[in-house]
């Protein structure tokens, strides 16, 4: 038997490769006690093994894949350079892998994963997670973007572009990621011009709506993760080395080293995770006010009550739900039938020009009267009040504004007052909802972070589902 599986493992058909290490991985071993004895060493430390290395190439032929573009990515027109790896250079034909040396990879079954999270809306303007990367392991704060689907590392590759980040530059590992990879045709699109050779590097550029954007080559390398069962691993997954990094407002540079991609593309993480079985494809963050939180993989955290869920559209390649009413302080508006994406990589909350300008409107003739006036000096978003003298928290000013409600068909998303406005270091407060036809959104409604505070949101991309609740989001919860 133990020949039959040494010989199917390297057997030239894929698919009779995934048939043998299913009759391997399904055969109940505690039923053959003396049997397993049998089995020779050297096979489970050979052939076994091997068959999960990508340094070996070996592909089981189980993985299924489709085609995905990244949000907000645009080609343009630039020249790629070569990207320079340590060691020679090693072209990924896996698909994912996990590396040979863990072994507790074995009796990883579907758990999940939870990190704290630091950060806050103003002034920084995000929430990253920490991650370890590479062999040996060393840590990089990403930023968490469930609105974009690939995980990029600013990258000495060597960088010719790349803003200050509180650790040094990843340094790109020797498994380049191919143009025939499923992967990079999840990025790229079946037929992009700029894959001429299968065996060429794959190539990336990713826009975001504020105009920043990264350019380099995917890879692979080792994340290091601990699942709640205690269990360890190091899956090899698939994200960018960013060598060209690019913001449209350099006073405002986010001091984290990548973005990591939590989107619905199969480049994301989590289907990469969810692709080699370690967790389910769910997703939960909790962001606080007072600037920590945590984010989880997996349905080991899914509360068993007290969670509005809302179905996302068949069709949507965004965590959209929709439409909603906009109500304001429990009333009906002239704002109706909006779809918004939840994007907890969005520092603002966006809605089109006309439903922007409206609220606007109805926001000022509610203020009428009152001890604010409007800070046209004020220079850290477009539409801010002042007092008397200076607010010192955002309670101070709650008084003074309505709640907003987006209103769906069965569900109400609540934004009290604390969920669309900010204090500046002014001690101005600002409307923290912008028109997002100004930034090239065009009629794309965005939920940011500003709205999701306190708030427990769950991606459960199992039953294709986004749930909501109020949360103290101080406390990691316990599985």
């Amino acid at each position: 038997m133990s020949v039959l599986w040494e010989h199917g493992f390297s057997h030239g058909n894929p698919q009779v490769r995934c048939l043998i290490m299913n009759s391997f991985l399904a055969t109940e071993w505690e039923k053959f006690k003396g049997l397993v004895k049998l089995v020779p060493k050297e096979f489970v430390l050979g052939p076994l093994l091997r068959g999960h290395d990508p340094v070996n190439h070996i592909e089981f032929g189980c993985v299924k894949t489709s085609v995905q573009r990244v949000k907000s990515s645009r080609r343009k027109c630039h020249v790629a350079k070569r990207v320079e790896v340590e060691g020679s250079f090693v072209e990924d034909q896996t698909g994912g892998g996990v590396d040979p040396l863990a072994v507790d990879q074995f009796a990883v079954s579907a758990s999940s994963l939870i990190f704290p999270v630091s950060g806050n809306v103003y002034p920084k303007g995000y929430y990253h997670a920490t991650i370890n990367i590479g062999q040996p392991p060393r840590p990089y704060f990403l930023d968490i973007d469930t609105g974009s689907d690939l995980t990029w590392l600013q990258c000495d590759a060597p960088c010719s572009s790349c803003h200050p980040a509180p650790h040094p530059h990843y340094k790109p590992s020797k498994y380049l990621i191919s143009c025939k990879d499923p992967l990079c045709a999840s990025i790229q699109g079946s037929s992009d011009a700029n894959c001429k050779e299968p065996q060429q590097q794959c190539d990336y550029q990713v826009e975001y709506a504020d105009s920043g954007s990264s350019l380099g080559v995917l890879i692979k390398d080792y994340f290091h993760i601990r699942f709640t069962n205690g269990k360890s691993s190091a899956p090899q997954l698939g994200f960018g080395c960013g060598y060209n990094q690019q913001v449209l407002d350099s006073s405002h540079l986010p001091f984290t080293d990548g973005v990591l991609g939590l989107g619905l593309g199969n480049s994301s993480i989590i289907s990469q995770l969810t692709g080699l079985g370690f967790t389910r494809n769910v997703i939960g963050h909790c962001f606080s006010r007072q600037g920590d939180g945590f984010l989880f993989f997996g349905e080991d955290f899914l509360p068993k009550s007290g969670i509005t869920w809302m179905p996302i559209p068949s069709q949507s390649n965004h965590y959209t739900l929709g439409p909603a009413n906009v109500l304001f302080d429990g009333k009906a508006t002239k704002i109706t039938g909006l779809s918004v994406v939840f994007d907890s990589g969005s520092t603002y909350t966006y809605f089109s020009s006309q439903p922007y300008n409206s609220l606007v409107s109805l926001i000022k003739e509610s203020l009428n009267g009152k001890q604010l006036k409007e800070a046209t000096e004020e220079s850290s978003l477009p539409v801010c009040w002042k007092g008397t003298r200076p607010f010192k928290s955002i309670y101070d000013v709650s008084s003074f504004f309505k709640p907003l409600t987006l209103s769906f068909v069965n569900a109400q998303f609540q934004m009290p007052p604390y969920s669309y406005l900010i204090v500046t270091e002014r001690g101005n407060v600002c409307l923290g909802i912008l028109n997002g036809s100004e930034v090239g959104l065009g009629e794309t409604n965005v939920i940011g972070d500003v709205s999701l505070l306190d708030k427990l949101i769950i991606y459960d991309n199992e039953r294709h589902r986004i749930g909501f609740a109020q949360a103290n989001c101080n406390r990691l919860p316990k599985s």
